[in-house]
């Protein structure tokens, strides 16, 4: 399948706080409700195998969605003795999300508009101005304050895309940190955005401050 000119118009929702889906970078997942189990089998039925993660607006379960999410495929997919699903989302393309489609199934399915992202479904994307020794230090000074774990050699192995897409969605910020994160226009401005808030943390800035 030449998922660059097949992409679905409709696809279903997994609204989830504070999870951050990210192009060619995957998203372990934990599925347990009833209505995302059926999610689960019925993507596994279409030949896309697309679901789009978005945060909800407030927070909580039943607020608005934001307006851009990610579509994911499910790569990966294995079930637990009690019938629970894990899996594994790999980003595809972020989206905007329209209007809810009207329908039976237990779980939201919604508009998805794809135009605006077309540089997430082409090569992985570099990051020029990153200066990795830089990088690499903050990190180390915030996983060791967030009393982090990581493969430290692996991190410094990976490429550029990689890096940032894996470790923008390891650290646990705040929900619209992580919302600012997929919305960043290039792999840099999300570099940018990562550092600064990393930074803010080390500082020791509140959430009302950083707002």
């Amino acid at each position: 399948m030449n998922i660059k000119n097949d992409l679905p118009t409709v696809l279903p929702v997994f609204p989830l706080t504070g999870a951050l889906l990210l192009p060619r970078t995957p998203l372990p997942l934990h599925i347990f409700e009833p209505r995302y189990l059926q999610m689960i089998e019925d993507c596994m039925k279409t030949p896309e195998r697309l679901i789009v993660m978005a945060q909800p607006r407030g927070g909580q379960a039943g607020d608005r969605l934001n307006t851009i999410g990610c579509a994911g495929r499910l790569t990966a997919f294995s079930e637990t003795h009690d019938g629970r699903y894990m899996i594994t989302l790999t980003g595809v393309s972020r989206c905007r999300i329209g209007e809810q489609v009207e329908g039976f199934t237990p779980y939201t399915r919604v508009n998805v508009d794809w135009s605006g992202f077309e540089r997430d479904l082409g090569p992985a994307e570099r990051d020029e101005a990153l200066d990795r020794d830089v990088l690499i230090q903050v990190l180390r000074r915030y996983f060791a304050e967030e009393e982090l774990s990581t493969d430290w050699d692996g991190i410094e192995a990976a490429d550029d895309e990689t890096l940032i897409n894996s470790v923008s969605m390891l650290c646990p910020f705040e929900p619209e940190d992580k919302q600012a994160l997929l919305e960043a226009p290039s792999l840099s401005t999300r570099r940018e955005t990562l550092v600064t808030l990393m930074e803010f943390t080390l500082r020791g800035g509140s959430n009302e401050e950083m707002m």
